[in-house]
């Protein structure tokens, strides 16, 4: 009888380094609308809804730095998880909230 063949090593290659890349672009894009929302909002005049707009972008923003900063530290990992429902369904959620926010400030 024979021995099975060990398994093989998995080499990631860059794979995981251009995910994490690819996390980071996301998170400057959403940091980018997310400024400009708030100038738009301020530049109109600070009302009580530019307020509210305002702070529902950094709420929204910190929540997606906050989700992707952890599966960029996942991705540190030999072999990183998925990306779990919950997770995704946050990330969905946060550009899904930052351009219907961007879209009221532009109104």
């Amino acid at each position: 009888m024979s021995r099975p063949a060990p398994p093989p090593v998995r080499d990631p290659g860059l794979q995981p380094e251009r995910t994490r890349l690819a996390w980071r672009r996301t998170t400057l894009a959403c940091a980018v609308a997310a400024v400009l929302a708030v100038r738009e909002a301020l530049r109109h005049g600070v009302s009580a809804v530019a307020a509210v707009t305002v702070a529902l972008t950094a709420l929204v923003l910190l929540t997606f730095l906050a989700a992707a900063h952890r599966r960029m530290t996942a991705l540190d990992t030999p072999r990183p998880p998925a990306l779990s429902r919950r997770a995704a369904a946050v990330v969905v959620g946060c550009t899904v909230g930052l351009a219907l926010l961007g879209a009221a400030v532009v109104r």
